[in-house]
């Protein structure tokens, strides 16, 4: 908040000129004593104190009947200006004395907002003050304005939204808070809470009585999580959106699957007793506690929405970008991109929201163009503690939600034990997101009934704080009492009978009286899914045709090379896209780039969409792809997929912020919501796909197994040794290939510009989904062995193996050096060098699954020959002992760098040695 002390402490002529100031030029004013001097002017214009605006000035007027006069000479400024500071303040700092915790005291921060610090006593409760009309009191007495801002800002929700630099979104805030948030509310919205908070108390109830002791991570204490989250849906419906997507780790999910997704008590009972069958849209294979569902419901008021709730694993918030990837592609896919169709509701612990930098990253994302959501509404079910950390430990900051401001979304501390203000600040929340399109927190402050889990005993940490919660009466209980207490006769009677029908419920629950699951309706994307089928070994065994004809190479080939008339890229841009028409005109052959964007280029073509991001990925770290190009002039893009015709799908690319971790998980998201685009991402170098590794490992390795989930993104890893040093050589090849088992993705290290294009096209030629795993060359980019010829764009698929067409005579073969990737041309250049034609060189495109049956085919017409293994990656990393494992139908040796700690040698020198080695060792042992 500003500091007025030096204006509360000049003269009233100081203040006097000031005011003279505004009225000949109101923009010379700060902002802030702007809003006092209209106010002040709005009541003279009212006449409520008798004065009256003559040419610019305040004219002599009579005294206020209990205040004092503003006149010219004696207006005592210092008490107008000390109501309003009051008002700032309040608006200000009044979340840091709001009464948001049902449980124990809280501290004390500094708040600053006793009346002394406005130059008040007691004496001035009574006198009256212009600065009332700023909160839409009119003229009105310091008690009064004290009473009402104390009722907007700090009682049992506090707000905080004063570090916002829009000043819409302040005004919108601010008169919500003044003007909406004290009205009552109609009976008909209270009957739909004490229905809600009575569901989500009933259903804890019935688990903790049928399955004492098992996991369930309840929603005890912060049971108004479910009135709040039925109100956002039905407050963002009547707002227009038509589709929900829900992130949440544990505590609560099985309350919401029952109570707002619809999802059947018998459902999740069987699950309890492990006989659960797959759901609607999710799946399972993991705890009932990860699992996902989807559902479509009615509201109250007649709009009819989706509901998807998304699986995840226990990794906190890791479902975050999920669940943001999955509502950017719902939009696209079936609200012709109009992203606030859509509505993510992310659902955190504050433990977590504080501590996972996941979060962190998702906020960056909010307002990038691609990936932009609409704003998403964040609910932090606040239990005030970790598994057993208090937040004293948990934080530097005084909220968990503190990140919050750092793209000024604001923050609703509320009371759990208060459903009526958890509900109306969840509809302030959806309001704001609808107004604003921006992201907005609810900080649902409540308390954790048990331990991490059920049978986990938090006292043995926080033997006071569980003393008073043991004592506390539940959220359903409180409101109850409230309602019975303080409302109309007939809200008095539905809570009496509601007491009684919640213990017929539970009864009925309790005996498995039969629930009806909701009806559904699968969205498009979802028929596309159901299509799928699951894959198999033999599925494997050799790729489908991906191959396209020449019309269409043609019109692709010819849409990439060119751009609008007028547009004038970089010249040294220029001259590359040159040369690459140069080469085809000449050799009818295609770089690495080239065939990259044909894949694209025909995908798109083909009416389908093709999604890619990643750091500096339009341009290409290694300055090869040149997906979008820059008007040397006027700095304009143009994307040089976009002009393959009126049913062509969209190519979008995008440059991601400096995230691996949030934007893979946007990407896996993506995917995950239609089986037909094709989605990728590109690390700027292999290795850094490791800060990702929550997401590859929890979802993308397991995904499929766990939930049911298929999923075709792929990930690009250049990967190679160059002598760049530990962290620009290896993408870590041996982590993926040891995640590898039940066909659960695909792993290549492709060497040619043709097989890339076909490995991309057989993403979406498959009647299922796998991941690709892809490491990607750097320097071979521009190696002429890479190069491709247009007939094998025309003809044939992915090679999973790639013979050697460099010897004669199979018979006179003595050695079989096979590898992946780069290494290979650095065997050529050997082999060819000296016209080994005794050696031959196997490329092996595909690690995984890997082509056992190609191989061991190979092995028979190699019959006279002895078999390596080679590889420029360490002995302990790369494929080695991944084939050790999985190859056993072939004796071979290894070649290889010696075991090591670290990737690859920092120093150019060394590299050369080491390289040279491994191709001497290869073709003299």
């Amino acid at each position: 908040m500003k500091d007025f002390s030096y204006i509360t402490n000049s003269s009233p002529a100081f203040i006097e000129n000031m005011y003279k100031e505004f009225s000949s030029n109101p923009e010379s004013v700060d902002a802030e004593f702007r809003k006092f001097f209209e106010g002040f002017d709005f009541a003279v214009s009212q006449g409520l104190e008798g004065t009256a605006r003559q040419n610019g000035h305040a004219a002599t007027a009579a005294p206020a009947a209990s205040g004092a006069a503003l006149t010219t000479d004696g207006v005592e400024w210092k008490k107008e200006l000390g109501a309003y500071r009051l008002i700032l303040g309040y608006r200000n700092k009044g979340h840091l004395l709001a009464d948001t915790n049902p449980i124990r005291q809280r501290k004390d921060r500094g708040a600053n907002l006793e009346l002394s610090f406005f130059g008040f006593t007691d004496a001035d409760l009574d006198k009256n003050f212009f600065a009332g009309n700023l909160i839409g009191l009119g003229t009105t007495s310091l008690r009064n304005i004290l009473t009402h801002l104390q009722k907007c800002y700090a009682g049992h929700v506090g707000i905080e939204f004063k570090y916002i630099s829009d000043q819409k979104k302040v005004d919108w805030l601010t008169n919500e808070m003044e003007r909406n948030f004290i009205n009552p509310l109609p009976i008909d919205k209270q009957k739909r809470i004490l229905e809600k908070i009575n569901q989500g108390v009933m259903f804890e109830k019935f688990l903790h009585t049928k399955y004492v002791g098992q996991k369930r991570f309840s929603l005890e204490g912060g049971e108004s999580t479910i009135p709040a989250l039925d109100a956002v849906i039905n407050q963002s419906a009547a707002n227009g959106v038509k589709e929900v997507v829900i992130g949440m780790a544990h505590r609560g999910r099985l309350n919401v699957l029952a109570n707002i997704m619809g999802k059947t008590y018998s459902q999740i009972f069987s699950e309890f007793e492990g006989t659960g069958a797959v759901d609607q849209t999710m799946g399972s294979g993991d705890v009932k506690y990860h699992m996902g569902f989807g559902s479509e419901i009615e509201t109250p008021a007649g709009d009819t929405i989706h509901l998807k709730l998304m699986p995840n694993p226990s990794h906190l918030e890791a479902v975050d970008p999920v669940v943001l990837g999955f509502a950017r592609s719902s939009a696209n896919t079936l609200h012709d991109e109009v992203y606030e169709s859509v509505l993510p509701i992310l659902i955190h612990g504050d433990a977590s929201v504080a501590g996972q930098g996941i979060v962190y990253e998702i906020l960056q994302m909010s307002k990038l163009a691609g990936y932009y959501t609409g704003g998403t509404v964040h609910i932090v079910i606040n239990n005030q503690i970790g598994f057993t950390t208090d937040f004293d430990d948990a934080r530097s900051s005084d909220y968990s939600t503190s990140l919050a401001a750092m793209v000024q979304s604001p923050v609703l501390h509320v009371n759990g034990d208060d459903p009526e203000a958890v509900v109306k600040c969840a509809e302030i929340a959806a309001r704001f997101r609808s107004e604003f399109h921006s992201d907005v927190f609810i900080d649902l402050v409540c308390y954790r009934k048990h331990g991490h889990n059920e049978g986990d005993d938090p006292k043995f940490t926080q033997p006071t704080l569980y003393s008073l919660i043991d004592k506390h009466p539940n959220p359903r209980e409180v409101y109850v009492k409230y309602l019975i207490d303080h409302g109309e006769k007939d809200v008095q009677e539905l809570a009496k009978e509601m007491e009684k029908k919640f213990w017929a419920d539970l009864q009925d629950r309790l005996d498995e009286v039969k629930q009806k699951p909701l009806p559904y309706t699968y969205q498009q994307p979802e028929l596309w899914w159901r299509n799928m089928v699951k894959a198999t070994g033999e599925d494997f065994e050799a790729s489908p045709v991906t191959a396209i004809s020449e019309e269409a190479f043609n019109k692709v080939f010819t849409g990439i090379m060119q751009w609008p008339e007028g547009f004038k890229p970089l010249r040294k841009v220029e001259k590359i896209i040159q040369d690459k028409i140069k080469l085809f005109d000449t050799e009818q052959k295609l770089d690495w780039a080239s065939g990259e964007l044909m894949a694209y280029g025909s995908i798109v073509a083909e009416g389908k969409d093709v999604r890619m991001s990643g750091q500096d990925v339009c341009r290409g770290t290694f300055s090869h792809r040149h997906a979008v190009l820059v008007d040397e002039n006027n700095e304009t893009d143009y994307n040089r997929l976009s002009r393959l015709g009126e049913n062509a799908g969209k190519y979008r690319i995008f440059n991601s912020f400096l995230s691996e971790y949030g934007v893979l998980g946007f990407e896996y998201g993506f995917s995950m919501a239609n089986p037909n685009a094709l989605v990728i991402w590109e690390a700027q170098f292999g290795d850094f796909a490791n800060g990702a590794q929550i997401i590859i490992d929890q979802f993308i390795a397991a995904g499929e197994q766990k939930w049911n989930r298929m999923n075709g993104v792929v990930m690009l890893l250049p990967h190679g040794y160059e002598g760049q040093g530990p962290e620009h050589s290896s993408a870590r090849m041996e982590r993926f290939l040891q995640m590898c088992a039940e066909y659960n993705m695909v792993v290549t290290n492709i060497t040619t510009s043709a097989n890339f294009f076909h490995a991309l096209r057989r993403q979406l030629a498959w009647n299922f989904r796998k991941p690709l795993i892809n490491f990607s060359p750097k320097a071979n980019l521009r190696h002429t062995g890479t190069y491709s010829r247009k007939e094998e764009f025309l003809t044939g698929g992915f090679k999973e193996v790639i013979d050697d067409a460099f010897v004669d005579n199979a018979a006179d073969v003595s050695k079989v050096l096979f590898c992946s990737g780069k290494v290979y041309y650095d065997l050529a250049e050997r082999q060819a060098k000296d016209n080994r034609k005794d050696v031959a060189l196997v490329r092996v495109e595909q690690l995984y699954p890997l082509p056992v049956k190609q191989l061991e085919a190979l092995q028979a017409k190699y019959n006279k020959a002895t078999w390596f293994w080679v590889q420029e990656e360490p002995l302990n990393m790369g494929a080695a002992s991944f084939l050790q494992m999985n190859l056993k139908s072939i004796n071979y040796g290894v070649i290889s760098r010696q075991p090591s700690a670290s990737t690859a040698t920092g120093y150019a020198k060394i590299h050369k040695q080491e390289q040279e080695e491994i191709v001497e060792t290869a073709f003299s042992i």
